[in-house]
């Protein structure tokens, strides 16, 4: 018998919960499911409205007590060169997406483009320097 797993929830980091909450919110047009501070740190949870059971959750990376400053330094230091987290997302209407997000202040990393392992897709950064990969749905 098969498991019925799905995907709930993805993390990504933030480093400035309003600059976070703009782009997933005011950019890419998600909602906004949660949004909880503690000790001067924010946790927002987002989602496309039309999937309610899917979130992204913004966290703040160095909140985790077992991480030691070294780690907290080199986090940073991944976040700002944009290696440190990404997600892939998916439209029906890239180039129209694209275009959408392009008139934004979102940093364009690669228009749409056929790449060689058979998808077409585009990338950005969030304000946090996270990679989102948007793919062509057929």
């Amino acid at each position: 018998m098969a498991m019925d797993i799905t995907i709930h929830q993805t993390y990504l980091p933030h480093d400035d919960p309003e600059a976070a909450l703009a782009f997933y919110r005011d950019t890419l047009g998600f909602e906004v499911r949660n949004d909880v501070g503690y000790q001067g740190m924010r946790w927002i949870t987002v989602g496309p409205a039309d999937q309610p059971g899917t979130s992204i959750v913004l966290y703040p990376p160095g909140a985790d007590p077992g991480i030691t400053e070294d780690e907290r330094r080199t986090i940073a230091e991944m976040m700002a060169k944009g290696t440190y987290a990404s997600i892939n997302l998916a439209t029906h209407d890239l180039d129209g997406t694209f275009e959408r997000l392009q008139a934004t202040d979102a940093e364009v990393v690669q228009e749409p483009t056929e790449q060689p392992y058979g998808i077409r897709d585009c990338a950005f950064r969030d304000p946090s320097g996270n990679m989102v990969r948007i793919q062509e749905l057929s």
